[in-house]
């Protein structure tokens, strides 16, 4: 995020997210990581990644939204979307392996092979996380400097501009960041977050998939091939 460079966003989000680029809080985000970056730290995803999330789904194509935390602090896992690792990832992060459980359980679909959830991006899935980057081996390393105030924008965006929009939040973190959402006109999908800390405290048949399929089908909107 230089000062120097255009931001590297989709025009959907640019029009709605702009002025944020210009607001305080975004200036210290990018000195911090700036800092980061010039004392050798890695971070990660790379930066060219780091709107991935926002420009694979463009906001007038959002159909459903994903809340995670921050990104994978494991060099080669994170790649913009929360939750998904690039396809030459194994074994699996172990909430995504849950995820994947649910899904065989809630519709039958064997995501099994693979942890790489692109095909829902671009099907209109926003995999969006809390906080865009990470440094690597501290998991939370980047929590409180400035990403949650642009995601809670991008929140804010998409219950604005958006109708019947489906969020799924995994965990009270998401479930207090997706507080603001309009309940009568989006659908709101709550349950434990899908970690082995708390999958089997209500995760696990909570058929997420199965129920943001029919409330789209029933708003008039395609439905998501959760196969990837």
């Amino acid at each position: 995020m230089n000062n120097n460079k255009k931001i590297d966003l989709d025009s959907s989000w640019l029009a709605h997210l702009g002025d944020e680029f210009e607001k305080p809080y975004m200036q210290e985000l990018r000195a911090f990581l700036a800092s980061q970056i010039a004392e050798g730290r890695q971070i990660l995803p790379p930066p060219k990644q780091w709107f991935h999330a926002l420009n694979s789904t463009p906001l007038e194509q959002v159909k459903v939204v994903i809340l995670g935390q921050d990104p994978y602090p494991t060099v080669g896992h994170a790649h913009g979307l929360c939750f998904s690792v690039l396809p030459e990832v194994t074994p699996l992060p172990k909430s995504l392996l849950n995820i994947n459980k649910e899904l065989l359980s809630d519709i039958g679909v064997d995501n099994s092979h693979t942890g790489y959830l692109q095909p829902w991006a671009e099907q209109g899935v926003l995999l969006l996380n809390a906080v865009l980057t990470v440094e690597a081996g501290k998991t939370n390393a980047h929590q409180g400097k400035g990403w949650e105030r642009f995601t809670d924008r991008v929140i804010e965006v998409i219950n604005e501009a958006c109708e019947h929009v489906v969020f799924i939040l995994w965990g009270a973190y998401a479930q207090k960041k997706g507080h603001h959402i309009d309940t009568t006109r989006h659908l709101i999908l709550k349950s434990p977050h899908p970690s082995p800390l708390s999958a089997y405290r209500g995760f696990f048949g909570s058929r997420p998939f199965s129920q943001t399929n029919a409330y789209l089908e029933a708003h008039g909107k395609g439905v998501i091939d959760w196969a990837v």
